[in-house]
């Protein structure tokens, strides 16, 4: 029996060391998280030293979750933990497609192939955004483009056909952004079409007979109406 006190002495330190483990990595996960999405958020505000700041920080944060789990695979595997290794995956790979920088890979990340895969999925509705304050003021190139790193994400997604125990639930995530695409793909072809028809219009304005300035700066509107 006093060796069962002492393998009961093992096991609480054992547990006291994980409760102290998790409690931190929750903390740090919270605010890697907090991170993240204030740099997603100045990079549609184009905020881009904000932007660099809050991604170092989670850089940071990602860091340290791995170095302080290494002797914790369980905690370091836990849903609260690779949930914000995802949104961490998924600011740095928003920001780079943004700002047409190369694409961070996951080793580059420190993060584990579901979890880039999954932060990659939840790109396209950062993607969407983007697109959807471009078409605000008028169809752009630009928006074509992100619409294509959107179908490059997807053509990637639906390819990854595995079991969810082993991809973390990417099927899900890749019907999402399937989603996603279509709806944002009728935005900007909506969009597109409505400038070219602006445009026609204007051109037919012009070519049509009398609707030149009329002497003394009046249109023929106006000359109509007095």
């Amino acid at each position: 029996m006093h060796k069962l006190e002492t393998i009961a002495d093992q096991i609480r330190q054992t547990f006291e060391a994980q409760t102290a483990a998790r409690d931190k990595a929750l903390a740090q996960a919270r605010l890697l998280t907090r991170s993240c999405a204030l740099s997603i958020r100045a990079v549609h505000r184009e905020e881009h030293d904000v932007m660099d700041g809050h991604l170092a920080e989670a850089g940071r944060l990602a860091a340290a979750l791995h170095q302080d789990l290494r002797d914790f695979p369980d905690l370091y595997n836990a849903g609260y933990t690779q949930d914000a290794l995802k949104e961490y995956a998924e600011a740095n790979i928003t920001c780079a497609l943004i700002r047409h920088q190369p694409l961070p890979t996951p080793e580059e990340l420190g993060v584990l192939p579901p979890t880039y895969l999954n932060g990659l999925a939840e790109v396209v509705g950062e993607l969407r955004r983007r697109i959807l304050d471009i078409l605000r003021h008028g169809y752009s190139e630009e928006a074509e483009g992100l619409l294509g790193h959107m179908d490059d994400i997807y053509s990637i997604l639906v390819t990854m056909d595995f079991p969810d125990a082993i991809t973390n639930g990417l099927r899900r995530q890749t019907d999402v952004a399937r989603s996603i695409i279509e709806r944002t793909r009728g935005d900007v072809t909506f969009s597109l079409r409505g400038e070219h028809l602006e445009r026609s219009i204007k051109q037919l304005s012009e070519q049509l007979p009398g609707s030149g300035p009329l002497p003394g700066g009046r249109s023929p509107i106006g000359s109509q109406e007095e």
